[in-house]
């Protein structure tokens, strides 16, 4: 089993503190075929762009890897935590491995081993596979998993194959033992406040993160309080962060920085709040009820060389029609956003052997 206190003690304080955790993309060549030059040159991005996590096997590395005629779960994940502690122990840091888990609990303790003997620190823990089920069962499930590897809860928002849990559901699982964090992408408010009464009651130090893509600079800016009791979402873990993310560490640093000083949140940050939702709205695709997500990704990834294109597993998973002129309106209209500069000036040295 491993458990919290295994886990880097500076590592474990930084993802208190939050932290930007993208959720890595799957590259693939022309032939679907996996690409580890250019996974190996992503997991150097964001650590060189200042992450304080990467998490792999999540919905932005395509759930199709663990489809046994496809096999790709474990090369994946293996060769992808070696890529990270190869870059870590060159640049002399140390970052938090998380790895996705899914399926039912034969399923999801199978990949908790897997991830556990392969240097993963948490798993981020989904709970797809139970949209019928009871809350004792999936709770059930949760703490089977949790008996295997420090977990993350996930909240998946049911357009994308999540489901609606209550408070109740919260209530328990933040009283489970091994968990450290939770993720909270159901894009809907009063959801995620169900999660937050439910951690700031339990009483526990349970760290939360958000995965809202609609909504992620105000999640962040926001004092939750409950019964007295303050909580505050620290960090996101984000397919959104997955690209420009040197700008996502930076914007995550200056809210932190505000909210340390005790200082008025500027309206500048407020417009920016709807601009990183415009951008995200590019990218993911809401308009055509996020089918066009992951190529979305890849493509921003594609424009500026780290990607070699935007093919998926599943060849119907492809960009929407009029998403690449969203996303170039996008880009071109908010400079800011954007770390292009930062990507060309290192591509070279992250695509070297």
């Amino acid at each position: 089993m491993k458990t919290i206190a295994d886990i880097d003690k500076n590592v474990l304080a930084a993802f208190r503190k939050g932290v930007v955790i993208p959720a890595q993309p799957l590259a693939l060549d022309e032939n679907r075929q996996f690409m580890p030059k250019n996974q190996r040159a992503l997991c150097r991005y964001y650590i060189d762009a200042g992450v304080g996590g990467i998490a792999v096997g999540v919905h932005s590395t395509q759930f199709e890897i663990r489809k046994p005629e496809i096999g790709l779960f474990e090369p994946v994940l293996k060769q992808t935590s070696a890529f990270i502690d190869e870059w870590c122990e060159r640049k002399g840091k140390k970052i938090l491995k998380v790895g996705g888990i899914c399926g039912k609990t034969e399923q999801a303790l199978y990949e908790a081993e897997f991830e556990a003997a392969n240097g993963y620190d948490a798993g981020l823990l989904s709970l797809s596979a139970f949209a019928g089920s009871s809350v004792e069962e999936m709770l059930e499930h949760c703490k089977a998993v949790a008996k295997v590897i420090p977990i993350i809860g996930f909240y998946l928002q049911p357009s994308v194959g999540g489901r609606i849990l209550p408070y109740e559901f919260w209530k328990e699982f933040a009283m489970i033992d091994n968990l450290i964090g939770i993720k909270m992408a159901p894009f809907n408010r009063y959801c995620t406040i169900d999660v937050i009464r439910a951690v700031a009651e339990s009483g526990r130090d349970i760290t939360l993160y958000t995965g809202n893509d609609d909504n992620i600079v105000v999640d962040l800016l926001t004092d939750y309080e409950f019964n007295g009791v303050k909580k505050q979402v620290k960090g996101g873990l984000l397919g959104h962060w997955c690209c420009w993310t040197k700008k996502a560490v930076e914007l995550l640093d200056e809210i932190h920085a505000i909210k340390a000083n005790g200082g008025t949140i500027p309206q500048e940050l407020l417009t920016r709040a709807i601009q990183v939702t415009d951008s995200n709205a590019a990218f993911f695709d809401p308009a055509h009820s996020f089918a066009g997500c992951i190529p979305g990704i890849h493509e921003v990834l594609r424009r500026q060389g780290l990607l070699k294109g935007t093919w998926c597993l599943n060849p119907a998973e492809v960009l929407s029609p009029g998403q690449a002129d969203e996303i170039t309106r996008v880009h071109d209209a908010y400079p800011h956003l954007h770390d292009d500069q930062f990507v060309a000036e290192h591509l070279q040295e992250w695509m070297a052997d």
